[in-house]
């Protein structure tokens, strides 16, 4: 398995799409639960490829990312070559960016001293899929990108 399994809320919300795979793989809802009484490691199996298709197709489409602890906010704009980031850093030990108060503070405070930034970019590896899953897997959510832009607007 390349990525992670779907949690089993994802794949219940993924059924219909499910079900068209075992069809691609000639497999009827009588064999599936036939696979998963006597076979169970080739029904295992069979979710696991299901849920890399399903994160592949996701992936590829991912163009941003944040992720956003209590002193940090980590913007990423993943564009076909490369990885942009904006860092943001609250230098103000009160704060906390994932209350609606430390977050109100920030958009009225994003300009004072006590708020670092940082741009970097860096190039994909051989698997930018991979790369980006990464960043999920370290606590980074999809977005559409609004903040990432507003602040490249910004300091760009």
């Amino acid at each position: 398995m390349k990525y992670a399994r779907l949690t089993k809320q994802q794949l219940e919300e993924l059924q219909a799409e499910f079900i068209n795979f075992l069809a691609t793989q000639s497999i009827t809802a009588e064999e599936w639960n036939t696979l998963k009484k006597e076979k169970p490691q080739v029904a295992e199996e069979e979710l696991d490829v299901f849920s890399d298709l399903i994160w592949e197709g996701v992936l590829t489409k991912v163009t941003f990312l944040e992720n956003i602890s209590a002193q940090h906010m980590h913007l990423f704009h993943l564009t076909e070559k490369e990885m942009k980031l904006i860092s943001i850093k609250v230098m103000n030990p009160d704060i906390d960016l994932g209350t609606e108060q430390g977050f109100t503070w920030f958009k009225n405070n994003y300009q004072s001293d006590f708020v670092e930034y940082l741009t970097a970019s860096k190039a994909y590896t051989d698997d930018k899929n991979l790369d980006k899953f990464t960043l999920i897997q370290q606590g980074a959510v999809i977005t559409k990108g609004e903040l990432y832009q507003w602040f490249d607007n910004i300091i760009g």
